[in-house]
């Protein structure tokens, strides 16, 4: 390899170019000086033709006998060797163009002055001698000019030189300095085992450059040497990271649903958990019944990858997720897909096993009920018959104290049934439109009217107690309907808003409600608003524009559940 700029060729020309700068500079300033050496004495004899203007007039007036020889020595002096230099090429036209003013105006003093015209003399001197101070003063700017260029020249060689030296320096300190530097460090950087290093400055055309470039050429074959070892080693580790950051996601997974009430909460910690570890920027859960939860945003455009969530042949929902950066594994979110069903399977099997209990103590109290406070409605509605028979007809008050008592003995008669059939009420079913759907069969068989459902609120937002609650509250209010309404359509939906916000409504197309008082000794309305206080939420009721009753349940579940 050549090398094509030696360093030290480069210095032997900066070298002698700061030799030539300083030796021009130096002698253009030596030249300027000595050019000023008489500068001084062309103004003094300038300046003395003023004193011998004046002279001339004052013998002219007093025709004096010097007045010849001054005129002559005026005139040599005019003409002095120093003055007649001034008309060389580099002086000023300022200064040349005075001189030659001065010696037309001389010629045609010089006739008057011979033919002793002292009134014109005595007019136009003032005159003369006002050129020869501009004829001085262009001097004098002339003397001063030549200094500022000696001072500025000598600045530019002084600063050219400076700059010269620093170019030089910093050319030195990145082609020599620096690339040893580099070498140094990179064969120190060697010596500890890096051998995927490379030493700057190769590009340089010098002897450093090919320094540089041949010691990369070495570093790189050696680096050759261990580059594939060292891959299968980063490949193997990158593997068993991986494995191990799956097996570690998995079982804080199943830690998440290791709890006694598996919820929405359990659910949502496993998605967080799956989008911490995976870098997933969305993912998605969508259970069968209107319910799903997210993390992250969802991005347009964007691959959304689905994977059914099953258990035991039953499809609970989907799983769906984006990710921006890698691509996540399919059989590690096939297992994560296989945890949720089987989280939402338990969730079901437990609230159904909930509701079980729920509903044996029910059967309980109904029980309890029917044999205490209904065996004894029915021997006082028996000894009650036995009293009437025995009081004479004619006994007016006795017969309307019978009456009264006889009256409100059905009615309390009539609520005890009412109690008992809620307290029978059973749940064949978790899945609350299941359930919902299921309530509303069976009172279809007490109306001609026609009951439709439509159920978008997931069981997920209620846990068995409160499930039992809403039903009972939507089978009272269609039961209401059912028997003074006089409707033709009962329609129960269920909805949830994006604020987490769950509404049920009773509708139907029948007479109104009017007053929604109850009158004394009738509580269904107040059990049905008590309900829906347990349920956190309101009960109320309104006349649709379109005529007939709508009654609304509000309520917020506390469950962290989210609607789709």
């Amino acid at each position: 390899m050549i090398v094509k700029r030696p360093v030290s060729g480069s210095l032997a020309r900066a070298f002698i170019s700061i030799i030539l700068l300083s030796v021009l500079t130096s002698g253009i300033a030596l030249m300027t000086l000595a050019s000023s050496l008489r500068d001084a004495e062309a103004i003094n004899i300038a300046g003395s033709l003023r004193m011998q203007s004046y002279r001339l007039g004052y013998d002219l007036e007093r025709n004096s006998d010097n007045f010849s020889a001054h005129r002559l020595h005026w005139q040599s002096t005019l003409n002095s060797p120093v003055l007649k230099e001034l008309d060389r090429w580099y002086v000023p036209e300022s200064v040349k163009s005075g001189y030659q003013q001065l010696q037309l105006a001389w010629h045609e003093m010089d006739s008057h002055l011979e033919t002793g015209d002292k009134a014109w003399y005595q007019d136009h001197i003032q005159q003369y001698v006002e050129r020869i101070d501009a004829f001085v003063l262009a001097l004098q700017h002339y003397a001063e000019h030549k200094m500022q260029l000696v001072v500025a020249i000598s600045l530019a060689g002084g600063v050219g030189i400076l700059l010269l030296v620093v170019m030089t320096l910093r050319r030195i300190r990145r082609q020599v300095v620096a690339p040893l530097n580099h070498l140094v460090n990179a064969s120190l950087q060697m010596e500890q085992g890096n051998f995927d290093i490379h030493a700057e400055g190769a590009h340089l055309p010098n002897e450093l450059g090919l320094l540089s470039r041949t010691f990369n050429h070495m570093s790189s074959e050696l680096d050759k040497l261990y580059r594939s070892l060292e891959t299968t080693v980063a490949e193997k580790t990158h593997h068993l990271n991986e494995a191990h950051q799956q097996l570690e996601m998995l079982f804080k997974c199943s830690q998440a649903l290791n709890t006694s009430q598996i919820d929405a909460h359990c659910f949502r910690h496993i998605l967080q958990i799956v989008q911490e570890y995976s870098g997933m920027s969305y993912l998605e859960l969508q259970a069968s019944d209107n319910w799903k939860l997210c993390e992250g945003t969802k991005k347009e455009g964007r691959q959304t990858i689905t994977l059914p969530v099953i258990m035991q042949d039953t499809r609970f929902g989907e799983l769906r997720w984006q990710s921006e950066n890698t691509p996540v594994s399919e059989p590690l979110m096939k297992s994560v897909a296989t945890m949720l069903g089987r989280g939402l399977y338990f969730n079901q099997a437990q609230k159904h096993y909930q509701q079980l209990l729920l509903m044996e103590e029910r059967a309980t109290i109904a029980r309890e009920l029917h044999d205490s406070l209904a065996q004894v409605l029915s021997y006082l509605r028996i000894q009650l018959a036995l009293l009437k028979r025995a009081v004479p007809e004619d006994n007016l008050p006795a017969q309307t104290i019978i009456a009264d008592f006889s009256r409100e003995l059905n009615n309390a008669w009539r609520q005890l049934r009412e109690l008992l059939t809620t307290f029978r009420l059973t749940l064949n079913h978790s899945n609350l439109p299941a359930a919902l759907q299921e309530a509303l069969q069976g009172l279809q068989s007490q109306t001609s009217a026609t009951l439709s459902l439509d159920c978008r609120l997931s069981s997920l937002a209620l846990d068995a107690q409160k499930q039992v609650h809403l039903l009972q509250i939507v089978r009272e209010a269609v039961l209401n309907a059912i028997k003074h309404a006089q409707a033709t359509e009962i329609i129960v939906s269920c909805i949830t808003a994006p604020d987490g916000m769950h509404s049920v409504y009773i509708r139907d197309n029948g007479v109104g409600i009017g007053d929604a008082s109850e009158p004394p000794g009738h509580y269904g309305l107040n059990i049905m608003r008590e309900r829906a206080g347990r349920l956190g939420g309101t009960l109320s009721f309104s006349q649709p524009q379109n005529g007939g009753t709508q009654v609304c349940i509000h309520f917020r579940s506390t469950g962290g559940e989210e609607s789709a």
